[in-house]
């Protein structure tokens, strides 16, 4: 068995995310979620996260995900107007945008934090590739 270490956890990513990360490929996403944009905003340039697609409330020991290091860690507010005659609206929203340099595949040993409000932290280790098909 390889040796487990532990992480910050991003639940409930795409298909999509997963699949580029398993590719390989360097990859810039955005982060909305409240859990989510929590966990991540307190990560510094170099920290290694594990994303997986599993969801916040699914995510068990067993669960698959990928390993990455942070590259960059930018924080962007949009604002959003909207007004006709009888009201004028501001929103902004506020999103993570984080670059990704994906390590190795991993699976979740045991959740070491999971509690809403808080940064899901879970130990996990790595997957030699040819385990992984």
């Amino acid at each position: 068995m390889g040796d487990s270490m532990e992480y910050v956890a991003l639940t409930g990513m795409s298909e999509r995310v997963i699949s580029e990360l398993k590719q390989n490929r360097l990859l810039t996403i955005e982060i909305r979620s409240p859990h989510n944009f929590m966990a991540v905003l307190h990560l510094n340039i170099g920290d290694m996260l594990l994303l997986t697609h599993t969801s916040h409330e699914d995510l068990t020991g067993g669960s698959m995900g990928i390993i990455a290091k942070l590259l960059r860690h930018q924080v962007s507010t949009h604002r959003i107007m909207q007004s006709n005659e009888l009201y004028y609206e501001e929103r902004e929203t506020t999103s993570l945008r984080l670059q990704l340099d994906p390590k190795c595949i991993a699976r979740v040993r045991k959740v070491v934090n999971n509690t809403m409000g808080e940064t899901t932290k879970v130990e996990a280790e790595e997957i030699p590739l040819y385990n992984a098909r």
